[in-house]
């Protein structure tokens, strides 16, 4: 099975368990045989008051992963034990270069922090690991091909989480998109950009971020800036900082990630769910494929863009990938010409529109009520 793919009709069902309670211990699991990387490691945890357990090999880790309340591994670690959990960060240091990428898909690293430049990150991000908090859906778009249409479909998914009365936030995940606010005509709107939080760390206050963002179609945004001028770069730890307010602050945050490789790095770890959208052509559906090797372990589902000349249908492409279709984008007349004259939230009120949108919500079985 893809490693992607969603349970199908008449596969077993998932064992039943309760809700999720943190042990009494918030240890830090290592597993690591690098020097060099225990040393860093235990500066951190220590600095940030934590407990550490350090073992080399998953042999010796096996008894103590899942109660741990993270797991961290080291690039030299290449399996893991059996029906563990996924590890939380893959480390590696700068000479390790793309191959610590590979080997993170590969053994299914939420996350990857290269020693010591992440430093600052993974203290923040242990200290978060060891009092987690409930916190909303976390819901990723993506074009499985260049022009898919995932920004397209994940206004209109803000745009009809917000009509049943959910708190929304939609991210722009994508620096170099051009800016997500001119599809919604709200560049002009006030409040913060990514631009003014670079350099933010730290916990960030769920409630004052959002009243500080901007707002279009009954929902939260914060976009990179619709201009020609370069914006201020963000960095890892700002984006883990936002991230963490907005699951905690809203409902539902909605990630445009775009399919740049560093936006897809940053993102789409933090997603509970990607949707990947493709256009009904035979080449969407091999750069689709190619796609989700760049993709975490994360739950994943496919929509099919619907359209003029389209030349497979949706449920052959959803096999082709290996994905379950979670539904098909409506064509719209005059798609092209709302799109850039930021007339979205319009279209986004189109009973076809409605209908998908609560399809890829499961809101009434997705029919218009």
């Amino acid at each position: 099975m893809n490693r992607h793919q969603q349970r199908g009709p008449g596969s077993p069902p998932p064992p039943e368990q309760g809700p999720w309670i943190p042990g009494d211990s918030a240890e830090i699991l290592l597993v690591t045989g690098v020097e060099v990387l225990r040393g860093e490691v235990e500066r951190i945890v220590a600095a940030a008051g934590g407990q550490l357990r350090t073992v080399q090999d998953v042999a010796e880790a096996a008894p103590f992963w899942d109660a741990a309340a993270a797991v961290l591994v080291g690039s030299d670690i290449r399996e893991l034990p059996p029906r563990r959990r996924a590890p939380a960060v893959l480390l590696g240091l700068k000479g390790d270069g793309d191959g610590l990428w590979h080997l993170a898909a590969a053994v299914g690293a939420e996350r990857v922090a290269v020693l010591p430049d992440a430093a600052a990150w993974l203290a923040e991000y242990l200290s978060r690991s060891r009092a987690p908090e409930a916190g909303g859906l976390v819901l990723g778009f993506t074009g499985g091909c260049g022009g898919a249409g995932a920004t397209t479909a994940a206004i209109w998914i803000a745009q009809a989480a917000a009509g049943t009365g959910i708190r929304v936030l939609l991210i722009d995940g994508d620096p170099c998109g051009g800016g997500l606010e001119l599809s919604l005509a709200a560049e002009d709107a006030p409040g913060l950009r990514w631009p003014d939080l670079a350099g933010v760390s730290g916990s960030i206050d769920p409630a004052q971020l959002h009243d500080a963002l901007p707002g279009a179609g009954g929902f939260a945004f914060l976009s990179w800036p619709g201009t020609r001028d370069r914006a201020a770069v963000v960095d890892a730890i700002t984006v883990a900082a936002v991230l963490d307010a907005a699951r905690r602050g809203c409902e539902l945050v909605v990630l445009d990630i775009g399919r740049d490789r560093g936006a897809l790095r940053a993102f789409a770890g933090e997603c509970d769910r990607i949707i990947v959208v493709a256009p009904a052509r035979l080449r969407a559906a091999v750069a689709t494929a190619w796609l989700l090797q760049e993709l975490p372990l994360v739950d994943t589902a496919l929509v099919v863009r619907a359209g003029p000349g389209a030349a497979l249908d949706a449920p052959l492409i959803a096999d082709s990938v290996g994905l379950a279709l979670q539904g098909i984008m409506p064509d719209i007349k005059g798609l092209a010409g709302a799109t850039e004259l930021g007339r979205l939230l319009e279209a986004g009120r189109q009973r076809a529109v409605r209908r998908f949108s609560a399809g890829v919500l499961d809101l009434n079985g997705g029919h218009d009520s």
